[in-house]
């Protein structure tokens, strides 16, 4: 059963070289209404074939989009921008019907997203390099910057707008060419956002979108092609090791924005009302899809109760419900398999002595839905805090001290996000020193920021996106050496 809910004029095939066009095998894949289970369209499915015709578009057009006016790059940005948000509702609700969180979330999405055109729009014309004398004289030294040249982008499901913007903004910006391969599960957002682009006055063969349900058969010929000069990906640690292993051979620029276990602290000292409004953003917005999202709350024992409390109260007046339905504060996961995994998390908490709190039961079908969960008494050691969940679970952890806060927030593989609430000015200062983590959200529950540098260490991932740090991932350094203009 297919529904007719999808606007009218939303883009379903591949394109390539300013062009859509089917895939050339003919095929398509379905896109899954996360609410239902019904197939809302029927997407062009690429080849390693359609791949090597977007790389080589990409890899045609690079000479003439570098050479083109920064200004001239950053007019097309800004129209971008300007387009995206005057189609805020279109893609929005395309957003919705194919990832499932509430209109409210998608629209704020949108906006997120955009941002990123409008920022990149205005670093495209600050490239600069710098001239200056070689301290002994002899000669002069410039150092300019250029573009590294086509890229891949491989994008996830979660944020389908956003993960697209913040890639192909700064690359356009930078005077890179590029191939965006979007996630399977959510590939319309991304095709609708091709269509803004075309329209905003992008050339052809400068962005390429090949959705695929083969991503591994599609983009590892294109890793492996020596026309490549920069990957970019955004999803599983364990995708994404393997993704550098393969880059190696063509000694790739890599940018890799990777797993989370973002633990969210709660000291002695804090406003606990913010502490709990925070953490409800921290970890519900997406419905807790996101590498950001809080998956450990280290509460001091002293309010532990008090923030329990009061989370639980919070948390339990979440609306379950498709995000198209007015009221829904809380939308469907993604897929079955996600919802089976977030399941067999608290189930497994639970059996290492977690205390379900609030929720812990799938919702009856159609539809992935899984409601929002508090999880107390839960023994540090428990594999739920080991483990990214990527859905609307809070367990809840007591701590006696700092020092103990701090080595139970670093115990993870993972370092991308940080979230502590505390009043205490010093502590927070040494927090942001102690803390293994690339973003620190001191006394705030949301740090994503299009003028901020977004990313983490350790196994978290490579590189930055976004802030004056975002166009660097797409630029070469060349170095001239010029003989003394005053010599003999």
């Amino acid at each position: 059963m297919t529904s007719t809910n999808l606007p009218t004029g939303t883009p379903t095939r591949l394109y390539i070289d300013g062009e859509w066009r089917a895939a050339s095998s003919g095929k398509e894949f379905d896109v899954v209404d996360p609410s239902t289970g019904e197939v809302i369209a029927r997407v062009a499915d690429a080849t390693p074939e359609d791949g090597e015709a977007a790389l080589a578009a990409a890899h045609r057009a690079q000479e003439g989009w570098a050479a083109t006016a920064p200004r001239a790059r950053a007019e097309i940005l800004r129209r971008a921008f300007e387009l995206t948000v005057e189609r805020t509702e279109q893609i929005a609700l395309v957003m919705t019907l194919e990832m499932g969180k509430p209109l409210a979330e998608s629209r704020a999405e949108v906006a997120y997203g955009a941002e990123f055109l409008r920022w990149f729009s205005e670093e495209a014309v600050r490239v600069s390099g710098r001239y200056a004398t070689a301290p002994d004289g002899a000669n002069r030294l410039l150092v300019a910057r250029r573009p590294v040249g086509p890229c891949l982008f491989i994008t996830p499901w979660n944020f389908p707008l956003a993960m697209a913007t913040r890639k192909i903004a700064p690359a356009l910006a930078a005077g890179c060419t590029s191939v965006l391969k979007p996630a399977a599960l959510t590939p319309l957002t991304a095709l609708l956002f091709t269509q803004v682009l075309e329209d905003a006055g992008v050339p052809a063969g400068v962005v390429n979108v090949i959705p695929t349900s083969r991503a591994g058969a599609v983009t590892g010929p294109l890793i492996a092609d020596a026309r490549l000069r920069k990957l970019s990906f955004t999803g599983s640690t364990e995708v994404g090791k393997r993704l550098i292993a393969a880059s190696a051979e063509q000694v790739l620029r890599v940018s890799m924005e990777l797993g989370g276990n973002a633990p969210f602290l709660v000291f002695d000292d804090a406003d606990i009302d913010a502490a709990v409004s925070g953490a409800l953003l921290a970890k519900l917005r997406n419905g807790g899809e996101a590498c950001v999202a809080a998956n450990r709350f280290l509460v001091h024992e002293s309010v532990a109760d008090e923030f329990s409390e009061k989370l639980i109260e919070r948390m339990g007046s979440y609306q379950l419900g498709a995000g198209t339905e007015p009221g829904t504060t809380l939308g469907p996961l993604v897929d079955e398999a996600t919802r089976t995994k977030v399941a067999e998390l608290v189930a497994g908490a639970v059996s290492e002595g977690a205390v379900v709190a609030l929720g812990g039961e799938a919702a009856a079908g159609p539809g992935y839905f899984y409601p929002a969960t508090v999880l107390t008494d839960v023994p540090p050691t428990a594999h739920i805090l080991t483990e990214e969940i990527f859905g609307p679970v809070a367990p809840i952890v007591r701590f006696r001290d700092e020092d103990e806060a701090i080595r139970m927030a670093n115990a993870s593989e993972y370092g991308l996000v940080c979230f502590a609430y505390t009043r205490d000015l010093n502590r927070g200062l040494r927090l942001a020193e102690r803390l293994d983590t690339g973003m620190l959200g001191l006394n705030t529950g949301l740090v994503s920021n299009p003028a901020a540098p977004f990313g983490g260490v350790k196994q978290s991932g490579l590189g930055r996106e976004g802030g004056f740090e975002g166009i660097d991932e797409y630029l070469e350094t060349r170095y001239i050496g010029i003989a003394d203009p005053f010599a003999a």
